[in-house]
Parts: C-alpha cells; structure tokens; sequence
C-alpha cells in the first residue's frame, strides 16, 4: 500500500529539491523552488551514474541538498496526523527517519527518468509577510502537463519545503490514511516496522 501511495509523488521530490549550485535564493518561496528545480535538472542531466539510479549518489545528494531545504520532520508529523502525539520522541524520530529512508530509497527510479522534462511556474502573489506560501507549477514531457505545486514555511533560515502536490492529491494526506489505519490496527510500533521492512526490502531489490 506504502508503495503505490509513494511513487506519484518521488519524481516530485527529485525536481523539488536537488540543489547543484550555492546561489539559490530562499529568502523567497518562489525563488527557492525556480532555483532548485534549474539546479536538479541540470545537475541530474548531467550525471549518468544518477540517472542510472545510483543508490550512494542518490543518498548522497539527498542528505546534502534536498534535506536542508526541506523540513521532513513537519512533512512526518502531518502525514501521522492525531497519531504524532500518541508516539513518544523516541518514536517520532524513528518514524521520521524510516520514512525519509523509504523516500531516498526510492529516488533512484524517479531520477533516472529526468530527461527533457521542462517546468512551467504560474505567476505567485503571496504577501511579503506571509509565513505560509504555495507555488504552483506544471510539469511539461509528452502528453498532457503534471500538476506539481509545492507547499512551504518560512523559518529562521528561510523558506522550507514540506509537502508537495501532485494531480490534486497532497503528499501528506495521502499517507495520513495509510498510517491512520497501520496505527489502528498495530498501534505506531506498527508504523515504524512497515517502514522497517519497506525499507530492507527496497535495499534488497537493490543489492
């Protein structure tokens, strides 16, 4: 079930956030997203080995340049819902890492099919204030374009990422009822052992 709710939404995180170049701007929400969409296709196109789907340059490139312009653990928190309160830090913390664990896991395949895709930005009229911001954009191949919008915060240290929309359907809710009923029926300790395996079993496939 956790994965055919996942894979609409890795090609999404891959165009989302690889940032290759030091100039991105965060100091806006649209002007984070345009810059870390031109950084990842270019950096992608130009890496064969990542669009082979390499696992360590996939990890690598994840843990450098996706998680520090993203916050995972609110993206977590609300994909868990009511439940984030009943797990203990401790919990929270496993939840929060299977689950980034499964995402990277799973961003060779995305990565690997990042080719002439082209991203088109509708026009964002967000305040100078606002703390709270989405930017909508369609993502052009073959066919008909992809809704892709992205929702971010602003912190401390800029604008964040933390949930991605793909074809009118939220990251975060999708996965809010995959878990609601894992925890219903094998309380969270049963969110963290499906992640758990997913996640030996995606390492296996890849071995």
């Amino acid at each position: 079930m956790l994965k055919q709710l996942l894979l609409p939404f890795i090609a999404a995180f891959a165009l989302a956030g690889a940032a290759g170049a030091q100039t991105v701007d965060a100091s806006t929400p649209d002007g984070l997203i345009k810059g870390l969409v031109d950084d990842v296709m270019s950096t992608v196109k130009a890496d064969k080995d990542m669009q082979a789907g390499s696992i360590p340059k996939i990890t690598a490139l994840v843990e450098q340049k996706i998680m520090p312009n993203a916050n995972f653990q609110r993206t977590t928190q609300i994909a868990m819902g009511r439940n984030w309160s009943k797990a203990s830090p401790e919990q929270q913390k496993q939840i929060t890492e299977e689950f980034k664990t499964l995402l990277i896991r799973t961003y060779a395949g995305a990565i690997s099919q990042i080719r002439d895709q082209t991203v088109q930005f509708k026009p964002y009229r967000g305040a100078a204030d606002d703390t709270d911001a989405t930017i909508r954009t369609q993502v052009v191949n073959k066919g008909e374009p992809i809704q892709m919008d992205y929702r971010l915060e602003k912190t401390a240290q800029g604008w964040k990422v933390y949930d991605i929309n793909v074809l009118g359907a939220w990251l975060t809710e999708a996965y809010k009822g995959s878990f609601n009923t894992i925890v219903g029926q094998q309380g969270v300790e049963g969110v963290i052992k499906t992640l758990q395996d997913r996640n030996r079993q995606l390492a296996n496939a890849k071995s």
